[in-house]
């Protein structure tokens, strides 16, 4: 008996041993050799696994950047800063990084949005569109629900009270999670130095559009026709900003008769005219909220109420004789 244990034990010892030999020539022959600088990418990296960059994770970026040269601004959430350390790891140009936001077209909440029903259910927005549809009377809203905020990795989603859903400039990296999320498509992102923003989706026709929502986009074509840089367009009942050409004026926000259109920007300057204004009357001509006003060959003035400091006067004055004053709020330097 104990020559068949001892046997026993020298034979399972052997198989150890050879397994072990086995095991060994084969992490060698097939061994998976790993690129250190894809290691130095992933410790630059902020680590969100979002796939923003068009990769599965942090780690298939790395890879990619490695082997096929892929961008080193290519990822949103570390923006300017983990590009130029991915850039000096690969030893090449970080590129040009545009910083972008997520702009939520809908403002429609409980106070201006016809609600055509009441909602009981998961809170989630894919749930309630299988279950009945919209909660909401527009069928291109926002559902409030918060699956864009359940995705957002960076806490920047925000719904208040009335379920109108926000974004928060300061924590958004514009990864584009929420725009995936979103099971209506009403999510965009747009360059984050972008400030006006049409907050609807809503494609009926203007009375039909007012009908369920007292913010909607009526289709007046008003920003059309005010919009000196031919930067927005009516598609489909709706009015779309070109971002290419927007200069963050805020006039198609001023006239628009219903709010639908959202100004960000939180002060902008005023316009002043000097002593040395000679009464020509071209800002009068180009003011589109009519905040001129004065005599010919008179010195006009600018009723502060009403300017918003969109500088087109400025532009206009043969003069020179206006300034704005105060806090700079739209794009273009002005010298």
């Amino acid at each position: 008996m104990q020559s068949v244990v001892v046997t026993s034990v020298v034979a399972l010892s052997s198989l150890a041993a050879l397994f072990g030999a086995v095991l060994a020539i084969a992490s060698k022959v097939f061994a998976v050799h790993r690129d250190p600088k894809v290691l130095e990418i992933l410790d630059a990296l902020p680590g969100a696994n979002c796939g923003a960059c068009g990769f599965p994770g942090c780690q298939g970026y790395a890879e990619a950047a490695v082997a096929a040269g892929v961008a080193p601004a290519a990822c949103p959430p570390g923006g300017a800063e983990v590009a130029k350390k991915v850039a000096d790891i690969l030893g090449a140009e970080a590129g040009e990084h545009v910083p972008k936001i997520a702009v939520v077209h809908c403002i429609g909440g409980k106070s201006n949005a016809v609600q055509r029903a009441a909602y009981d259910g998961i809170q989630d927005c894919r749930a309630a569109i299988l279950v009945g549809g919209k909660p909401k009377a527009c069928i291109f809203g926002c559902l409030s629900l918060g699956s864009c905020k359940a995705v957002c990795q960076f806490d920047a989603v925000e719904i208040d009270d009335e379920g109108v859903v926000h974004i928060n400039r300061d924590k958004c990296t514009g990864c584009g999670a929420c725009v995936d999320a979103c099971p209506v498509g009403i999510i965009d992102l747009v360059a984050k130095d972008m400030r006006v923003h049409v907050r609807c989706s809503n494609h009926d026709k203007g009375k039909a559009a007012k009908s369920v929502c007292q913010v909607a986009c009526i289709a007046c074509q008003m920003c059309v026709k005010k919009c000196p840089y031919d930067a927005i367009h009516m598609e489909n009942n709706l009015a779309v900003i070109d971002y290419g050409k927007c200069q963050n004026c805020g006039i198609c926000a001023a006239v628009c008769p219903t709010n639908a259109i959202v100004d960000e920007v939180k002060a902008r300057p005023k316009a002043v005219i000097g002593t040395s204004c000679t009464g020509q009357a071209k800002c009068v001509e180009v003011c589109p909220v009519k905040a001129i006003s004065g005599e010919p060959g008179e010195r006009h003035e600018v009723d502060r109420e009403k300017c918003i400091g969109c500088g087109l006067c400025m532009d206009a004055c043969p003069s020179k004789s206006i300034n704005m004053v105060g806090a700079l709020g739209h794009q273009r330097d002005r010298g």
